[in-house]
């Protein structure tokens, strides 16, 4: 526990590095770009994608396939610009933890190959909410190269 109270405070100089602001930037961008993309993605393959939601047992597969695919794109974007960051990421974490265990549940899957693809996709989703934790956590300090728009 720390003994004086200037330890507690805050930190707002976690960008002063030489060129952490720049890493983070290329984060958001690597991060809520692939993000954005895959929503993109969930748009122009939505009869597909509504299948599979629909395989998985989603009720209003069409309707979780749209707004999963608006939740991706909007929160991702809202990462690279640095807009609503606490809650692009907030809800990023949540959606990608979620769509992991819902319709990635490689522990269920006999087929070998079927197995292995949803596996692969379930380690994605997670690391991913990983990562958005991870801006979450730094949603109350100013970023660079950031809009500075947010609710918190």
């Amino acid at each position: 526990m720390p003994s004086d109270l200037a330890t507690v405070v805050l930190q707002t100089n976690v960008f002063d590095a030489a060129g952490a602001a720049e890493v983070f930037l290329l984060a958001r961008i690597l991060f809520g770009g692939v993000l954005a993309f895959m929503g993109l993605n969930h748009f122009m393959n939505v009869d597909e994608m509504t299948g599979y939601a629909e395989f998985k047992g989603l009720p209003a597969p069409r309707l979780s396939v749209v707004g999963s695919g608006g939740l991706l794109v909007f929160g991702g974007l809202g990462l690279v610009v640095g807009a609503f960051p606490v809650l692009a990421a907030g809800a990023l974490a949540v959606f990608l933890l979620v769509s992991a265990v819902t319709m990635h549940d490689f522990w269920t899957v006999d087929d070998p190959e079927e197995q292995q693809n949803e596996m692969t996709a379930f380690l994605k989703n997670t690391f991913g909410a990983g990562a958005a934790l991870g801006f979450l956590a730094l949603g109350g300090v100013a970023w660079p190269y950031a809009l500075g728009i947010g609710v918190f």
